[in-house]
């Protein structure tokens, strides 16, 4: 008998597995259905979990939150202190969310940890923020960010509010491995509700407090208060119980909200994908501020800690700003705001992620700004704010990576939907007062440093084997690096896997100088560049064209060129 159909018959014949489970499980008539759910665990990382909703070892259910919260709450208990500091639980929107919180706290109280509970659903970044506020050693919230209706996750940060260190990842994950998914795991009757705090709306306050202080210029939403209007949605998400507060608190008096997308529901009935990185999802959002004479519509995805915006253009049509081009305009108004009231701080600096366009170190370079380049994912990020705080050197003005991730501020280390949303619109009352949308603030930037354009796409990896096929084709990747990409002559070929930077135009290898990560970088000798890399969230792997040019058409054409050569290199 296979492992897998032991750990399926196990399941149905274990008593403690509901029979709602079970009855699922009998349902289960494909083998490779059966293989997908039962032939192996989630792979626990610093990003946690995720994955489809369902039954088994490899899904997002009850049991399998309940074996990660046992592992981490050993990781907890081996730690000074750490039992008494606790744990901050939160979760957003999607089907089952607030059900897995309960379970965690569960887990956590029966191993003697004290839990701090949120009573409903919450942006990502107030989890982080949470940590910090309370004092607490560990945090989880329970999200998939921005992945389809069928999937759900299991985010764990650290003291310093982070996303949990690798070494502590690793610790989890063995954990994870040495405990009995049920023999080992307190059942709900073993919880000690005397431990579970369930939050007040106190830490909300807290929150908002905190988000506010970031604004650059408080004068500016207030000032266009009267003439300016913009459309929020939160794709049915938690932005609903923070992003309308806090504008409003700026001063914002004509906000309008998409209705039919302001309830929380997992389900996202409104929309197919809830990613305001698609412009799909700013269809209702669109009606709306035609209806009402909007020149900007916001969107945030069901867990707030990513943030997509339209504006419009010269001939009165929305488009969509990219995360890319939303980081550099965000980064030239903060600099350029705090230059004009001369507030600008010492040892200012900004972070972006290797995959974030280049656009933003021209803009860091004309404020004298230090940019930190880092992996992907915004733990990193936070890293680097430790990192200053702990040797008390620095100014951190922004962190940002292309996937619409933003984050002003210390209070939180995670990319932050709702003070990014503040920003935007503080941003655009800002040009408002100059008569200029976002878009023109866009082609003044591409004006002033050049233009760019990014291109991204994801070659998709599914199936049982979808883990074995993403290694092979980095492996072949790896072992044949190309001397060139469309015809463009590669001047730096980077492997983060091997530590290795390979100049070809000198032959001399150096070291990346960032910690081990399976990515590939393709730097072209007119600077055009290709990153490729494995998703850490999703089976895919995700390729990144950032390209340039001294105008527009010339960036786009580059962009093509990289595009169809990196696509050549994968075929």
């Amino acid at each position: 008998m296979t492992d897998y159909q032991k750990n399926y018959e196990r399941w149905l014949a274990e008593e403690s597995v509901d029979e709602a489970t079970k009855a699922e499980l009998c349902a289960v008539t494909d083998e490779d259905d059966k293989k997908m759910r039962f032939g192996g665990y989630m792979s626990f990382g610093t990003a946690g979990l995720r994955s489809v909703m369902g039954a088994g070892t490899a899904y997002m259910n009850l049991y399998t939150v309940a074996h990660a919260t046992e592992g981490l709450a050993r990781l907890i208990l081996k730690t000074p202190g750490g039992k008494e500091r606790g744990t901050a639980i939160c979760y957003d929107s999607r089907n089952n969310s607030s059900s897995f919180a309960r379970r965690a706290a569960e887990v956590l109280s029966a191993n003697g940890i004290r839990v701090f509970l949120f009573p409903a659903l919450r942006p990502t970044p107030v989890v982080s923020f949470a940590m910090r506020e309370l004092g607490c050693i560990a945090g989880i919230n329970i999200t998939a960010s921005h992945n389809p209706a069928e999937y759900n996750g299991y985010k764990v940060y650290w003291e310093d509010g982070g996303q949990l260190p690798p070494d502590h990842a690793d610790t989890v994950a063995a954990e994870i491995a040495r405990v009995d998914i049920f023999r080992d795991v307190p059942t709900p009757d073993k919880a000690d509700s005397s431990l579970i705090t369930v939050t007040d709306g106190k830490l909300d306050d807290a929150y908002v407090r905190r988000v506010l202080a970031e604004a650059v210029n408080p004068d500016a939403i207030p000032a266009v208060a009267d003439e300016m209007a913009i459309v929020y949605t939160p794709l049915h998400g938690a932005g609903a119980t923070m992003v309308p507060r806090v504008l409003k608190e700026a001063g914002l008096k004509k906000l309008y909200t998409v209705d039919e997308q302001m309830e929380p529901d997992g389900n996202f009935p409104t929309l197919k994908f809830p990613n305001p990185e698609f412009p799909e999802a700013f269809a209702l959002g669109r009606q709306l501020a035609e209806k009402v004479g909007s020149d900007l519509i916001i969107a945030t995805d069901p867990d707030a800690d990513r943030v997509g915006a339209m504006a419009k253009d010269k001939n009165g049509e929305f488009r969509c700003i990219t995360g890319n081009q939303m980081g550099a305009l965000l980064l030239e108004y903060i600099c350029t705001a705090y230059e004009n009231t001369g507030k600008m701080p010492a040892e200012p600096y900004a972070v972006k992620t290797i995959v974030t366009s280049e656009l933003s170190a021209r803009v860091c370079a004309a404020h004298h700004v230090t940019l930190y380049n880092v992996l992907t994912g915004f733990k990193f990020i936070g890293e680097v704010i430790k990192k200053h705080e702990e040797e008390g050197h620095g100014t951190f003005l922004l962190g940002f990576e292309e996937s619409y991730g933003y984050l002003k501020g210390t209070y939180a280390r995670d990319k932050d939907a709702v003070v990014a949303s503040l920003l935007i619109c503080e941003m655009a009352a800002y040009y408002k007062t100059r008569g200029m949308t976002l878009i023109d603030a866009l082609d003044e930037l591409f004006e002033k440093y050049g233009c760019f354009r990014e291109n991204v796409f994801s070659i998709a990896m599914t199936g049982v084997d979808g883990t074995a096929k993403m290694a092979a084709l980095m492996q072949g990747l790896r072992a044949n690096p190309p001397a060139e990409m469309g015809g463009k002559k590669l001047a730096v070929f980077k492997d983060y896997k091997t530590e290795t930077v390979l100049d070809l135009r000198t032959g001399e290898k150096t070291g990346t100088g960032l910690p081990v990560s399976d990515v590939l970088y393709y730097l072209c000798e007119d600077d055009n560049l290709v990153v490729v890399r494995p998703s850490g969230t999703e089976p895919k792997v995700k390729v990144y064209v950032l390209a340039n040019g001294a105008d527009m058409d010339t960036a786009e054409k580059n962009a093509e060129i990289c595009t169809a050569g990196i696509k050549k290199l994968l075929a």
